[in-house]
């Protein structure tokens, strides 16, 4: 086994995503190793990186790794990670997942018990290299491996360590399904610019660069939302009429009833993926 070696099991978007950061990053291709069902998806990712290590057997790849990389679908994850079991058992890599909604201790008992095992929760906008993940890392994980698992995916944007795997859930609710409640936003915004004759193409760009622009100067600003919100509100105002109306029709309450609804499935399905 090679400790400073990665070996993914899936060759996702997601795995994607995490590969070419850790390229950008200065990480060898060579020291990192695919594996999946698809020739074709094997093909484009050592395409796309010279060097890069494939295989579709993903005992192989575990083999020799230092860590794995568990990035397959949820609904997928015990078997393969039932098939991994004795490869891990002899190898002992850190085993991360980023599987949405499977947890920390199933994973461990498909694979045999007493592994080292961080999950994560990221969200899609690593694929650009902006996204922001949470890790839980169970008692087996070293102050070392815990450090290996976050210069991963850190490489694709901001990380979060969390001591309870259970606040997992309010990640997911928060971040992990985060970027669609924005583009819903989004969406909302573009469709009443149009009402309001903008012509589609002017309201869309409209509307994307006023996202971009306000996240942009949130995360440069010391201060928080409501203060930065409150800075561009004109007493008597059109951004004044416009937040009323919102607040008139209960928005802050029903983002707090949606993020709960989302923690809650989060919680089922990690019940229901779980189960034996």
């Amino acid at each position: 086994m090679h400790n400073d070696s990665i070996s993914f099991i899936g060759g996702g978007n997601m795995a994607a995503s995490i590969i070419g950061g850790l390229v950008a990053d200065g990480r060898a291709p060579d020291s990192i190793t695919v594996a999946d069902p698809s020739p074709e998806a094997l093909s484009a990712l050592a395409a796309r990186w010279p060097g890069l290590r494939t295989t579709g057997d993903n005992r192989e790849a575990a083999a020799t790794a230092g860590i794995v990389v568990l990035a397959v679908k949820p609904q997928v994850m015990r078997s393969v990670a039932e098939d991994l079991a004795g490869t891990i058992a002899s190898s002992r890599p850190l085993v991360v997942s980023i599987a949405a909604g499977v947890r920390a201790g199933d994973i461990d008992r498909w694979l045999g018990g007493g592994q080292a095992i961080v999950r994560c929760m990221p969200n899609t906008p690593a694929l650009v290299r902006s996204g922001a993940s949470g890790l839980y890392a169970n008692t087996t994980v070293s102050e070392t491996q815990r450090n290996a698992a976050e210069r991963i995916l850190r490489a694709v944007g901001l990380t979060l360590w969390v001591d309870d795997e259970a606040r997992l859930d309010a990640v997911t609710a928060v971040s992990g399904s985060g970027p669609a409640y924005f583009f819903y936003v989004m969406e909302a915004m573009q469709a009443a610019g149009e009402k309001l004759g903008l012509a589609p193409e002017h309201a869309r760009l409209l509307v994307l660069e006023t996202a971009f622009g306000a996240a942009k100067l949130a995360l440069e600003s010391a201060d928080d939302a409501a203060a930065l919100r409150a800075r561009v509100t004109s007493r008597g105002g059109t951004t004044e009429r416009a937040i009323q109306t919102l607040e008139a029709g209960g928005l802050m309450a029903l983002f707090e009833e949606a993020l709960a609804a989302a923690a809650e499935r989060a919680r089922e399905l990690g019940d229901e993926l779980g189960k034996d």
